[in-house]
């Protein structure tokens, strides 16, 4: 097993409080001497609440020596080029975060400022409006249009990433609001789990793949605990409803069980490490900017 438990998030960019249908929603699965069962479900109403739940269930895991995958449904890099367009030194996934972090607001009961900080960088890269778009009927913001108003590229950045690209059902980064949409979850998310990077509880234990592992899982080093953050895309999954319960639960629980199902069988270290035919720019693309959803091949 390169794994002891499988804990996924399905995150939200709820601007209140809110539980139930479109909020976060995290789960823990491990496998016991009884097989495998779900040691939790939470449903924490703010992403402060989810970041310490999870902070702590990660620091509990580096005490005991325990080796988690940990995976979060928003991405967790962005097209090629764009820290570039932004004028961006250093390592490009991480001076994003870095400028996410330094840009966000996001107050401890959700309130935040997404749709400002798009409308912000959006003439920092193109001059005008795009390649981000999208927010709420009803309100304005500079340079940030509730539909979208131009084509891509946008000063040579692609409307989609590598990965996305191969799941036609994906939605671009840069887009803010609408079905399916993604953008607001990662605007908001990556400043979250850089706070993860930054936990002293966790440090020298959480990896972020592939940024600083590769196109690979590590290996284990006995004693010592490991814990991988990915990104992830539930919708890989075809997962029944069931009547009285929500579907990011389900999916969540459905994921971790399916995660765990596969390094039992010997086989997930495989999606760490997907045969994909790149040309070498791609490749730098994924490993220094883009990032991978684990699973896509």
């Amino acid at each position: 097993m390169r794994f002891d438990a499988y804990l996924v998030v399905d995150w939200s960019a709820s601007s209140t409080p809110k539980r139930g249908r479109d909020s976060i929603w995290w789960t823990v699965a491990a496998w016991t001497r009884r097989g495998l069962r779900l040691e939790r479900t939470g449903n924490p109403s703010t992403r402060a609440e989810a970041l310490e739940s999870i902070g702590t269930r990660l620091a509990r895991a580096v005490a005991d020596g325990a080796s988690v995958l940990v995976g979060f449904d928003f991405a967790l890099g962005y097209p090629r080029g764009t820290a570039a367009a932004l004028g961006l030194g250093g390592e490009p996934w991480r001076a994003l975060w870095d400028e996410w972090s330094r840009l966000v607001r996001d107050t401890p009961d959700n309130g935040n400022n997404r749709f400002d900080v798009a409308a912000a960088l959006n003439p920092r890269i193109s001059g005008g409006t795009g390649p981000f778009w999208g927010h709420p009927r009803g309100q304005a913001f500079p340079s940030l249009t509730a539909t979208r108003s131009f084509t891509y590229p946008v000063r040579g950045l692609a409307e989609k990433r590598l990965a996305e690209a191969r799941l036609p059902r994906a939605q671009p980064v840069w887009k803010l609001c609408g079905i399916g949409s993604v953008g607001s979850q990662t605007l908001l998310g990556i400043p979250r789990v850089r706070q993860l990077l930054e936990d002293p509880r966790l440090a020298g234990h959480l990896q972020v793949w592939p940024f600083q592992t590769g196109l690979t899982l590590p290996s284990r080093v006995p004693g010592k605990a490991r814990l991988i953050l990915a990104e992830v895309y539930p919708s890989l999954l075809t997962v029944p409803a069931r009547e009285g319960l929500v579907k990011d639960q389900l999916q969540v629980e459905a994921l971790a069980r399916h995660f765990a199902t596969l390094d039992a069988e010997g086989t997930l270290a495989s999606l760490f490490s997907p045969s994909l035919e790149l040309e070498p720019a791609q490749r730098a693309a994924i490993l220094h900017e883009e990032g991978w959803i684990l699973g896509v091949r």
